[in-house]
């Protein structure tokens, strides 16, 4: 990460993926193959292209993903499959890019240790 604002980036777009991925996974085990509403979508959407910004070049699950299109409804099972694999890369990249320094775990910002605190990586190594 180059700047604090990348951070800042990365931990609300995890956020938004937890949130999201929750509430569809609730409908996922309700009705799996229901459609996922145009209101939802176009929110599911906006993240998607955010996490699309924050994530490329290295860590995309997808290379030629952009979003749902809202004429082909996707299924809730859908939606949730594509939102954990975002969360799974989101959390590669914030992995590779925390360390243990002076007693806790901060982010690595520009090369070099911050002071904003993060938790363990959990996952290991770097792509």
């Amino acid at each position: 990460m180059k700047h604090k604002d990348d951070v800042e980036q990365l931990e609300k777009l995890i956020g938004q993926l937890q949130g999201l991925h929750s509430e569809i996974s609730l409908l996922t085990k309700k009705s799996p193959n229901d459609g996922v509403n145009s209101f939802k979508l176009r929110l599911v959407n906006k993240v998607v292209s955010s996490a699309n910004d924050t994530l490329k070049p290295n860590y995309l699950p997808f290379e030629d993903f952009d979003g749902f299109e809202l004429d082909d409804v996707p299924s809730n099972s859908d939606v949730a499959l594509v939102i954990a694999q975002y969360m799974e890369e989101a959390e590669r990249y914030r992995s590779d890019n925390v360390k243990f320094w002076q007693g806790k775990w901060v982010y690595v910002v520009g090369g070099e240790p911050s002071d904003i605190r993060s938790g363990p990586p959990s996952k290991v190594g770097k792509k």
